[in-house]
């Protein structure tokens, strides 16, 4: 009966569907629970979404379970654009197509022994989507850019004693870009369209511990390494003037950050706890995004865009009360800088700093858990330079009253 449940676990973790979209880059809603505390969940109890928040804790889960999560992200938000002139201009959309997503989360913890743990889970932990109109002068940077991104991480744990845990595992990740843009000759000039659409898989690690001071205060680590993709990629030209529709390959490198987590835990009895989470993501790794073809795309051999992102750090902070055995409520803020430059700025990621605000319940049994949370995302301003003469069709833009509602259920099952 446990091969079973096994081989169950790992074809729930290997093939729930992941699709995956926010306003952003980096993904962190990975459950309904870890919603609603702002991300700041990497010592959770009995909890099998703690292979993506912190493997290290993946020592708390008592025996084998299994989890799924959804979360819905629906991203909203305004925009200005400038000529050379510093003039707006007019008769532009002033708001983004709202293309929502989702993020969703299978998680899988076995128990081996007193000392060892194993445990998969498949997540995005990079993804996005945005959307403009097709006739906007936003367009001749981007209308639609899509990142599907899913990780599978087996993982093993150790628990040495009962003060230290430790974790290591692999990071199979795969990547789905699909890019669309209108091609300008001139700034008034739209010639036709381009779409680029790739994938590829590549290989990461990461490794996590934790360090118990006492049964009330607890602290962890967890790294996860960068990966780079080698993508390939079909790229199509549309064009309503002869000899312009070109079917061509199309070759980029997108190299995904290494990062950082930090996290305290704090107990103040046994209904109440607090936890603190400091994430540092080096997003300088996204320098450029440069596209190469085999045959010139509106006579140009190649698509070039420096980006020069600038290394970054969200911090959170989450609450988690029992009202009794079977029913808890959570809380929870995080701050999400903004690593864009305004150099590196474009509408494939329109997103200024990030504050998230989230509330969340979860009833529990001895057998299964059901949990809710609904966050809400404010996104600052941002403001970033065109370039005309790699074709975009203004000189600067102004991003603004961004929002992302976030809505989320897990349910677990104890086995």
């Amino acid at each position: 009966m446990n091969k079973n449940f096994l081989a169950l676990g790992l074809a729930a973790a290997l093939l729930a569907p992941q699709v995956a979209g926010a306003e952003g880059f980096a993904i962190n809603e990975w459950s309904a629970e870890g919603v609603a505390m702002g991300g700041a969940r990497m010592f959770a109890e009995d909890d099998a979404a703690n292979v993506a928040y912190n493997p290290a804790s993946i020592t708390k889960v008592k025996g084998e379970v299994m989890k799924s999560s959804y979360t819905y992200l629906s991203p909203h938000g305004n925009y200005k654009l400038y000529d050379s002139n510093n003039d707006e201009i007019k008769g532009e959309p002033t708001h983004n197509k709202v293309h929502a997503g989702w993020a969703v989360g299978s998680y899988y913890v076995k128990q081996i022994n007193d000392k060892e743990w194993f445990g998969i889970g498949a997540f995005p932990r990079f993804a996005m989507v945005s959307e403009f109109e097709r006739e906007s002068n936003a367009s001749s940077n981007a209308f639609f850019s899509k990142l599907n991104g899913v990780s599978v991480t087996p993982t093993y744990a150790h628990k040495f004693d009962k003060k230290w845990s430790a974790a290591v595992g692999a990071e199979i990740n795969y990547v789905g870009l699909e890019l669309q843009k209108n091609a300008y000759a001139t700034p008034t000039m739209n010639v036709g369209s381009v779409q680029i659409e790739g994938e590829s898989y590549a290989l990461g690690w990461n490794a996590a511990a934790n360090y118990a001071f006492d049964d009330k205060n607890e602290i962890g680590v967890v790294y996860r390494s960068r990966i780079t993709h080698s993508l390939e990629a079909d790229a199509k030209a549309y064009s309503p003037m002869p000899n312009f529709n070109v079917k061509a390959n199309a070759y980029g490198v997108v190299t995904l950050p290494d990062s950082w987590d930090i996290g305290y835990n704090h107990k103040f009895d046994k209904k109440t706890r607090l936890e603190l989470k400091a994430t540092r993501t080096n997003w300088s790794t996204y320098d450029a995004l440069n596209v190469y073809f085999d045959k010139p795309v509106f006579g140009k051999p190649n698509a070039l865009s420096d980006k020069n992102w600038e290394n970054g750090w969200r911090y959170a902070i989450g609450l988690e009360h029992n009202l009794s055995d079977k029913y808890t409520v959570m809380a929870g803020f995080a701050f999400d800088e903004s690593s864009i430059p305004h150099d590196g700025g474009d509408f494939i990621v329109p997103t200024g700093l990030r504050r998230t605000y989230s509330i969340g319940a979860r009833y529990n049994d001895k057998k299964q858990t059901v949990a809710v949370a609904l966050g809400w995302m404010d996104v600052g301003t941002l403001d970033f330079a065109g370039h005309p003469e790699k074709g975009d069709a203004y000189s600067s833009a102004h991003a603004y009253d961004s929002f992302t509602k976030i809505a989320s259920i897990s349910y677990q099952r104890k086995f």
